[in-house]
């Protein structure tokens, strides 16, 4: 097995001795009835890879969906006992390709929103070298079945997340993306919610060279999984940018967060003052109270800021020693 990374992308096309395996994962939970459409349009073989598979991710289904992979000549399934959610079996399916020998990988979807076609243009920037995870991005403003609150915070996520990775992704919560085995062995999701956002972020701050590659979606078969309802969806859509901040910009975050109330402290401390100066300061005795609290309060969260900061730096390190952990796992995983 031959092991490569971002620079050796580079000779791909001139060195014919190394051969390439592309894996195509799909997480699945309960997907019988769309799940056959979507293996019908994935291609059997991808130019530039001498191998093409598929591999299933079973999130714990009791319906038939293993069968209906199997039927379609699925080479890879592994399962969940029970349902762990999105992003997890993404983690999961990533783990098995990694094992099975996977050079390049791509997520899709089960209920095929995404069009198969475009496989090849979604990996081409990793075989010409230019990238290590390339996100289709979908022309979200003409698809009609999502609803202008949904486009809203997709565009909304996005733009969260550019501002977090310091890429330029414009559509930051596409599930249609081929990432290489260097950069698979690096990304870790600790959301059990959605891993699209969080991964590009990783993927930024850990100088994984990114692209973005139009692509285009097929009708709707089914309702979203992930959107249960409107309200469900926004509210767990903030949580996440939320906590994107918190995780991955804690010094900015809490550091904005203190700031603005120390500010808000010291102007009302200055106020009082005003009125003390003034002679009227004995009817102010509230304010002096308010602007204490919050100067307190704000000094604080500037602290935690710091904390924080260093938290990050620490979290840093532990990633870097499990990719090179993940590096001899799964050397030694294909070597057996």
């Amino acid at each position: 097995m031959t092991y490569i990374t971002h620079d050796l992308y580079k000779d791909i096309l001139f060195r014919m001795d190394i051969k390439l395996k592309l894996i195509i994962q799909i997480p699945c939970f309960n997907e019988a009835e769309t799940l056959a459409i979507a293996l019908a349009e994935l291609p059997r073989h991808v130019d530039g890879f001498d191998k093409t598979e598929w591999l299933i991710i079973d999130d714990g289904s009791n319906d038939k969906t293993v069968e209906v992979a199997k039927a379609c000549g699925v080479k890879h399934i592994v399962k969940h006992t029970h349902n762990q959610g999105l992003a997890k079996a993404f983690m999961t399916g990533l783990d098995a390709c990694l094992k099975a020998g996977a050079d390049v990988i791509v997520n899709t979807d089960a209920d095929n929103q995404y069009n198969a076609a475009d496989i090849p243009n979604l990996v081409q920037p990793i075989l010409s070298g230019s990238a290590e995870l390339v996100i289709g991005e979908r022309p979200i403003h003409t698809i009609q079945h999502f609803s202008p609150v949904k486009k809203f915070l997709q565009k909304l996520g996005s733009t969260v997340v550019r501002m977090a990775s310091k890429t330029n992704i414009p559509d930051a919560p596409s599930g249609f993306r081929a990432i290489t085995r260097n950069a698979a062995q690096r990304l870790v999701v600790f959301s059990a919610y959605t891993y699209t956002l969080e991964t590009i972020i990783q993927a930024g701050q850990q100088n994984i060279a990114i692209a973005s590659i139009p692509v285009s979606v097929n009708e709707d078969l089914r309702p979203s999984r992930l959107v249960k309802s409107i309200a469900s969806y926004v509210k767990r859509s903030i949580a996440t940018i939320f906590r994107i901040f918190i995780i991955y910009r804690p010094f900015r975050f809490f550091g904005t967060v203190g700031s603005i109330i120390f500010s808000i402290g010291f102007i009302i401390g200055i106020r009082f003052l005003y009125f003390y100066i003034s002679g009227n300061g004995g009817g102010h005795i509230q304010s002096l109270i308010l602007a204490a609290v919050l100067l307190g309060m704000g000094f604080q969260t500037i602290l935690i800021a710091f904390v924080a900061d260093l938290l990050a730096a620490n979290r840093k390190l532990l990633e870097d020693i499990r990719y090179k952990t993940n590096v001899q796992f799964y050397k030694k995983k294909n070597d057996e």
